[in-house]
Protein backbone atom coordinates (compact mmCIF):
# COMPACT_ATOMS: atom_id res chain seq x y z
CA UNK A 1 0.00 0.00 0.00
CA UNK A 2 1.47 3.43 -0.65
CA UNK A 3 2.09 5.54 1.78
CA UNK A 4 -0.38 8.66 1.94
CA UNK A 5 1.95 11.78 0.50
CA UNK A 6 2.23 8.96 -2.32
CA UNK A 7 -1.39 8.58 -2.51
CA UNK A 8 -1.98 12.54 -2.33
CA UNK A 9 0.69 13.35 -5.12
CA UNK A 10 -1.08 10.64 -7.38
CA UNK A 11 -4.39 12.52 -6.41
CA UNK A 12 -2.95 15.64 -7.70
CA UNK A 13 -1.86 14.41 -10.87
CA UNK A 14 -5.48 12.74 -11.88
CA UNK A 15 -6.67 16.63 -10.53
CA UNK A 16 -4.93 17.84 -13.04
CA UNK A 17 -5.48 15.13 -16.14
CA UNK A 18 -9.70 16.18 -15.41
CA UNK A 19 -9.25 19.69 -15.58
CA UNK A 20 -7.06 19.11 -18.76
CA UNK A 21 -9.73 16.92 -20.48
CA UNK A 22 -12.03 19.51 -18.63
CA UNK A 23 -13.99 16.64 -17.33
CA UNK A 24 -16.22 18.16 -14.06
CA UNK A 25 -16.80 14.28 -12.62
CA UNK A 26 -13.19 13.78 -12.70
CA UNK A 27 -11.93 16.76 -11.28
CA UNK A 28 -15.05 16.93 -7.98
CA UNK A 29 -13.75 13.05 -7.56
CA UNK A 30 -10.57 14.82 -6.20
CA UNK A 31 -12.62 16.89 -3.84
CA UNK A 32 -14.45 16.86 -0.88
CA UNK A 33 -18.07 17.87 -0.72
CA UNK A 34 -17.45 20.82 0.95
CA UNK A 35 -14.60 21.91 -0.59
CA UNK A 36 -13.87 25.74 -0.19
CA UNK A 37 -11.60 27.17 -3.49
CA UNK A 38 -10.00 30.55 -3.39
CA UNK A 39 -9.56 31.72 -7.22
CA UNK A 40 -7.07 34.14 -8.20
CA UNK A 41 -8.53 37.34 -8.73
CA UNK A 42 -11.70 38.75 -7.50
CA UNK A 43 -13.11 41.43 -5.08
CA UNK A 44 -11.48 39.72 -1.50
CA UNK A 45 -8.27 39.43 -0.30
CA UNK A 46 -8.64 35.70 -0.82
CA UNK A 47 -9.30 36.45 -4.48
CA UNK A 48 -12.84 35.14 -4.56
CA UNK A 49 -13.98 32.34 -2.55
CA UNK A 50 -16.34 29.86 -3.77
CA UNK A 51 -17.41 26.93 -1.06
CA UNK A 52 -19.27 23.51 -1.91
CA UNK A 53 -19.00 20.92 -4.76
CA UNK A 54 -21.62 22.66 -6.72
CA UNK A 55 -20.57 26.03 -6.35
CA UNK A 56 -16.63 25.03 -7.27
CA UNK A 57 -17.92 22.51 -10.32
CA UNK A 58 -20.03 25.59 -12.10
CA UNK A 59 -16.85 27.88 -12.04
CA UNK A 60 -14.47 25.14 -13.38
CA UNK A 61 -17.32 24.51 -15.79
CA UNK A 62 -17.78 28.32 -16.79
CA UNK A 63 -14.03 28.52 -17.33
CA UNK A 64 -13.76 25.55 -19.87
CA UNK A 65 -16.93 26.95 -21.76
CA UNK A 66 -15.27 30.51 -21.91
CA UNK A 67 -12.07 29.17 -22.75
CA UNK A 68 -12.43 25.97 -24.89
CA UNK A 69 -8.46 25.44 -25.21
CA UNK A 70 -7.34 26.55 -21.39
CA UNK A 71 -5.33 24.04 -20.14
CA UNK A 72 -2.76 23.56 -17.19
CA UNK A 73 1.01 22.70 -17.35
CA UNK A 74 1.86 21.31 -14.53
CA UNK A 75 5.42 21.45 -13.53
CA UNK A 76 5.70 20.14 -10.57
CA UNK A 77 3.61 18.73 -7.67
CA UNK A 78 5.33 18.69 -3.78
CA UNK A 79 3.70 17.20 -0.97
CA UNK A 80 4.20 17.97 2.60
CA UNK A 81 1.96 15.70 5.17
CA UNK A 82 -1.66 17.65 5.03
CA UNK A 83 -0.78 20.91 2.54
CA UNK A 84 0.56 20.90 -0.97
CA UNK A 85 1.89 22.89 -3.49
CA UNK A 86 1.42 22.37 -7.33
CA UNK A 87 3.28 24.61 -10.09
CA UNK A 88 1.74 25.53 -13.90
CA UNK A 89 1.77 27.15 -16.83
CA UNK A 90 -2.09 27.95 -17.52
CA UNK A 91 -2.54 28.42 -21.67
CA UNK A 92 -5.88 29.99 -22.62
CA UNK A 93 -7.45 32.29 -25.37
CA UNK A 94 -9.82 34.49 -24.26
CA UNK A 95 -13.43 35.46 -25.77
CA UNK A 96 -11.53 38.44 -27.54
CA UNK A 97 -8.73 36.37 -29.27
CA UNK A 98 -5.96 37.38 -26.89
CA UNK A 99 -3.81 34.66 -25.83
CA UNK A 100 -2.87 34.31 -21.95
CA UNK A 101 0.06 32.33 -20.73
CA UNK A 102 1.26 32.65 -17.07
CA UNK A 103 3.02 30.71 -14.59
CA UNK A 104 0.55 30.05 -11.41
CA UNK A 105 0.74 27.59 -8.47
CA UNK A 106 -1.85 26.32 -6.16
CA UNK A 107 -2.05 25.90 -2.82
CA UNK A 108 -3.73 22.79 -1.54
CA UNK A 109 -5.05 21.15 1.89
CA UNK A 110 -6.44 17.27 2.72
CA UNK A 111 -8.46 15.63 3.85
CA UNK A 112 -7.80 12.02 4.08
CA UNK A 113 -7.55 10.83 0.61
CA UNK A 114 -8.67 14.00 -0.69
CA UNK A 115 -8.61 17.90 -1.32
CA UNK A 116 -10.94 19.97 1.07
CA UNK A 117 -9.21 23.51 0.00
CA UNK A 118 -7.14 24.88 -3.09
CA UNK A 119 -6.22 28.60 -3.51
CA UNK A 120 -4.96 29.54 -6.94
CA UNK A 121 -1.86 32.10 -7.22
CA UNK A 122 -1.72 33.31 -10.98
CA UNK A 123 0.84 35.78 -12.60
CA UNK A 124 -0.54 39.04 -13.40
CA UNK A 125 0.60 39.23 -17.07
CA UNK A 126 -1.68 41.24 -19.73
CA UNK A 127 -3.00 38.80 -22.40
CA UNK A 128 -1.37 38.91 -25.47
CA UNK A 129 -2.46 40.05 -28.95
CA UNK A 130 -4.38 37.03 -31.07
CA UNK A 131 -1.97 35.53 -33.09
CA UNK A 132 -2.12 36.67 -36.38
CA UNK A 133 -3.35 34.60 -39.16
CA UNK A 134 -2.47 36.60 -42.68
CA UNK A 135 0.38 36.63 -44.24
CA UNK A 136 3.40 39.45 -42.95
CA UNK A 137 2.95 42.56 -44.62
Amino acid sequence: MADLDTVRRNLLNSLFSAFNRHDGTGVMACMTDDIVFDAAAGPDICGRRLAGASEVRGTFEATWTSMPDVSWECTRHAVFGDRALSEWIFRATAANGQRIEVQGCDLFEFRGDRICSKSAFRKDRPPQPAASTGAPR
